[in-house]
C-alpha cells in the first residue's frame, strides 16, 4: 500500500537531499543513524510530557531519513548485506520508541491502564511481525503478506496521534491502536500458517 507512496518522496521531493548528501560524503548508514537517533528523541522526549502532535512533527522529520538512506545507497551503488541489516536493526529501535513512548504517554499524563497495556501489545506484536517474517526468510521460506506491514503501522499510529492530540480526540488514537493490535494478531498468525504450511510441504518432499 505504501510502495506508490514511497516512490512519489523518493523520487520527486526527497531526490535533491539525496544528490546533496552525496555530494557532501554522507554515507547512507550515517543517515539512517541520524534518523533513528532522531525518531526516538521525538517520541522519548515528547511523548511522555504529553506532546503528542509536537512529537509526531518532530519523528516525521527524521522518518523521512528512512526513505533517503536506501535511495543513497542505490544511487551511489554502495547497497551492502551490512546496509540492510543496519537499516532494519535501526526501524525495530524507532518503531519501539514510537510505541514505548506511547506506553509512557498512558503511564503519565495519559492516565489510562487499559491504553497502556494495548499499546505494549502492539509493541510486542509488531516486533514479532517483522521477526516472524526475518525468520522464515533465514530459512529459506516466505512469509509475506498479512494486514500490518511496518510502514502502514507507522503511518496510522503517527498520524492519528497527531490529528487525536491537535483536534482533542483521543478516540482517533485509541482505536488505532485496537485496530492494530487486531491487523498485528491476524498478521503474525497469517505468517505462521503460511510458513507452517511450506515447511510441511518441504518435508513431505521425498529425499
Amino acid at each position: 500500500m505504501m510502495d506508490r507512496f514511497k516512490a512519489f518522496w523518493q523520487g520527486v521531493v526527497l531526490a535533491p537531499f539525496v544528490t546533496l548528501f552525496l555530494r557532501m560524503g554522507i554515507s547512507p548508514d550515517a543517515v539512517t543513524l541520524v534518523g533513528t537517533i532522531g525518531v526516538s528523541a521525538g517520541a522519548l522526549v515528547f511523548f511522555p510530557q504529553g506532546l503528542l502532535w509536537e512529537g509526531v512533527l518532530v519523528i516525521t522529520a527524521f522518518v523521512f531519513s528512512d526513505l533517503i538512506d536506501g535511495q543513497m545507497a542505490r544511487t551511489s551503488g554502495r547497497t551492502s548485506r551490512f546496509g540492510a541489516f543496519w537499516d532494519s536493526t535501526l526501524d525495530r529501535i524507532g518503531d519501539a520508541a514510537i510505541f514505548g513512548a506511547l506506553v509512557l504517554y498512558f503511564a503519565g499524563p495519559g492516565d489510562d491502564f487499559l491504553y497502556l497495556c494495548l499499546t505494549l501489545y502492539c509493541l510486542v506484536m509488531g516486533s514479532v511481525t517483522s521477526y516472524a517474517r526475518a525468520r522464515a526468510e533465514s530459512l529459506g521460506m516466505d512469509a509475506k503478506g498479512g494486514l500490518a506491514e511496518r510502514a502502514d503501522r507507522l503511518v496510522a499510529i503517527l498520524v492519528m496521534t497527531f490529528f487525536g492530540d491537535l483536534l482533542g480526540l483521543p478516540v482517533l488514537y485509541q482505536v488505532t491502536l485496537w485496530v492494530l493490535a487486531v491487523a498485528s494478531t491476524y498478521t503474525v498468525a497469517f505468517r505462521v500458517l503460511k510458513v507452517r504450511r511450506q515447511a510441511l510441504a518441504a518435508e513431505a518432499l521425498p529425499e
